[in-house]
Order: C-alpha cells, then structure tokens, then sequence
C-alpha cells in the first residue's frame, strides 16, 4: 500500500489543531484549580485535596475513555474516534462554566476526561497510517509540537485574567470549531484494507492475554511516568510546594503551565527531530527521561529562590519531560493495524491516569509522616527510574513496517 509523504498535508495538519484543542482543555483545570473551586466555595485549606480528587475524576475518565475510543477506533475507524470525542468534551466543558458545586465540578471532569481521552490517540494512529516510515516521525511531532502549545493559551488567558467560566467556554467553541474543519479528513487507507479481511478489530485479549504484547504495553505506559508526574505534581501543586522551598513571590499556576509548556512544546519538537535524525526512537526516550530526572532533583535545590527563576526550572523541567511525541509514536509502531488505534489511544491515557496512583502514592507518603517536599521528592525519583528501566527494555520501531496485523 502506498504511504504519503506529505508531511504538511490536511490530516495532520487537522490533527495537530485536534490535539491543540485537545491540551488546552486537559490543563484548563490545573489552570483555573483555584479561582474555579474558590467560586464554588472551597475553603483555601482544602483546595489541594478538593484540586487532586478533581483532577484524580479527569484522569479516571480519560481512562475509561481511552480504552473505549481506541476499541471504536479500531472497529469502527479513527475518524468515527475524531468526531465523537471532540464533541463530547466540547459540550462538557462549555457546562463545566456553570458548575455550582463539587458533585457536579467532578460529574463534568469525567465526561470532559473520557471525550478527551480520544483525541490523541486516534490522530496520531492516523497520520502514522498515511505517512511514509521515513516520514511518519515528521508528521507526529508537528502533531504534537502544535498540540502541546494549548495549555499556553490556557496559562494565557488566566494570565490575562479572563474569567475561569470564559476560559472553559472558549475550550468548548475550539472544539465545536474543529469539528467542522474534521469534514475534510479521510481514513487510513491502512485501516481499510485491515477491515476488508474480516479479522478481529480492537480486540483487548490480544493486548492482554499475550505476555510479550502485554509486556510491550506497560513498557510504553511506564515511560510516561514522569511526564504526568510532572505536570500533575511539580506544576499543578506548585505554589504549595513552592511555599516549602521558600520562594520569593506569589507563584500564578497559570504563569507555571505556560512557562513549562512552552518548554514542553521546544521538548516534543526537539525530541521529534532527534528521533529523526538519529534514526531512533529508543535513545531518544532515554535521554529524554535521564534529563528528566536531572531536572526534577534540581527542583527541589531551588531553595530561596526568587519566582522568575522557578518559573525559567519550569521551563527547563518541560523541556526535559517535552518526549511525548516520540513516546505515542513509538507505541504506535509497537502494535499491528487492528489494535493500533486500541494501543494509541489507551496508552496515553493510562499514563494520565497514572496520575492518580503517583498522587496517592504522594499523599501516603505525607500520611507516614514524610515531609511535603521529600515525599514529592521520593515519587520522582522512582517515577524517573522506573520510566528510565522501560525505555532501556523496549524495542526499537524507527524503521518498523506498520502494515501488518496481530493475531492470537
């Protein structure tokens, strides 16, 4: 079957806009954790544990929602992935402005969770199915590279001081926007001719009753581990734990997406072109992941610093942690045409909803009587290692054929 080799062609340019609405919308809510739960009456000393549970409920419907969207995508298609997920979190979060108390703040997060959960996946599966081995690589860092700078409008507009309710509004007319530019896109020519041998689609048993593929999937969610970590932990909880380090100046969470996103969006586009460049996925993860570390410890030395300098860390962290585009590549790669869409769209979202337990994790620690600081400490540590270990054990993809099936 003959591939593109259009990098700037109309899929992953609508792609690459899909995952720009798509990042804006999954860090909106670290960005407006406190005015948003202020407004509905959180007292200011449980705004962390009401933030956490809050973004714990996103992360648990990003979960269902990634392995729902990625069993539609491979039975039904990407584009039918592309179509309903964006509207699901359009609406969610246009009545996420609206909210008046927590049930109903988390009942919204979810559903906004799970047609986030979609959106990633199924496009990255796309463009990797029209484009060029050569090529394929190109196509998903611009995807990702233009996805990721989302959450800078999102720290933006907090920046500006637009009101949290407007803030979710305008995520949810991004959204019902793009899905009129989707009308445009076509499916994976890749994907049709899997369809047309009647073999199973989007089958889970094939991902989880076979040791190696089983083994290949957790390799890829647990090289995710710090990313979150960081974003989840690091960034969202940082006026808190900037408070303990002692830093001079009010620390904006908005002003600490922006600064590491847009060391994030330098990351995935520099970590894009390495892979290329070098021809391998697998170095890359490593290296990515080893600064990663380097940077998290670093962190936790900014004692006494002033705030701008924090900020510039964050920078420097996102940078570090910027490996996602070649991370949901190399998964992509890892899987044959009739789970592909399955594996892309369910890993990412494992590795958001791993948040979950790295925040229980962090919390227990706090509960056993460990500082605040130490206990974040500690969880970076082991989410670094952890990642480091997985990437060192996966195999390389670069130049993989991906027309191919998996079978029992």
């Amino acid at each position: 079957m003959k591939s593109s080799t259009k990098i700037f062609s109309i899929p992953v340019l609508v792609a690459a806009l899909g995952y720009f609405v798509d990042i804006y919308d999954l860090v909106l809510f670290s960005v407006v954790r406190k005015p948003s739960l202020t407004a509905i009456g959180i007292l200011p000393d449980d705004l962390e544990k009401s933030g956490l549970f809050l973004l714990n409920i996103q992360m648990i419907g990003m979960l269902v929602g990634g392995l729902m969207w990625g069993i539609i995508g491979d039975k039904k298609g990407r584009l039918s992935v592309l179509f309903g997920s964006i509207v699901l979190y359009s609406i969610a979060n246009i009545l996420n402005a609206y909210v008046v108390n927590i049930t109903q703040y988390g009942f919204l997060r979810f559903m906004a969770g799970v047609g986030l959960a979609g959106e990633l996946g199924a496009g990255i599966t796309l463009v990797s199915e029209i484009l060029h081995k050569d090529k394929r690589g190109w196509g998903t860092t611009i995807v990702a590279t233009v996805g990721v700078s989302g959450a800078m409008l999102a720290g933006l507009l907090a920046v500006m001081h637009v009101p949290w309710t407007t803030c979710y509004i305008i995520g949810g007319i991004l959204g019902l926007l793009l899905l009129l530019m989707r009308v445009s896109m076509f499916e994976s020519g890749m994907y049709h001719t899997t369809k047309k041998t009647g073999k199973q689609l989007g089958s889970l048993s094939l991902i989880f009753f076979n040791k190696t593929r089983l083994f290949t999937y957790l390799k890829c969610i647990l090289i995710g581990l710090p990313i979150w970590y960081v974003i989840g932990i690091l960034i969202t909880l940082s006026p808190e734990l900037g408070k303990e380090l002692g830093i001079k100046g009010e620390i904006m969470p908005a002003k600490s997406i922006m600064y590491c996103y847009a060391g994030v969006t330098i990351g995935d586009l520099i970590s894009g072109v390495l892979s290329q460049l070098l021809k391998s996925r697998k170095k890359v993860l490593q290296l990515f992941v080893f600064g990663t570390l380097l940077m998290v410890i670093a962190y936790f030395f900014m004692h006494g610093t002033s705030v701008q300098y924090f900020y510039i860390l964050f920078a420097v962290l996102g940078f570090a942690a910027g490996y996602w585009a070649v991370l949901i590549t190399t998964a992509s790669e890892q899987f044959g045409t009739n789970i592909r869409a399955t594996v892309t769209t369910s890993v990412p979202n494992f590795i958001r909803a791993a948040l979950v337990p790295i925040s229980f994790f962090y919390t227990f620690l706090q509960q056993a009587g460990t500082t605040k600081l130490n206990s974040a400490l500690i969880t970076g540590l082991i989410c670094c290692s952890v990642a480091f270990i997985a990437a060192t054990l996966l195999k390389e993809s670069y130049h993989k054929d991906l027309d191919y099936m998996e079978h029992h």
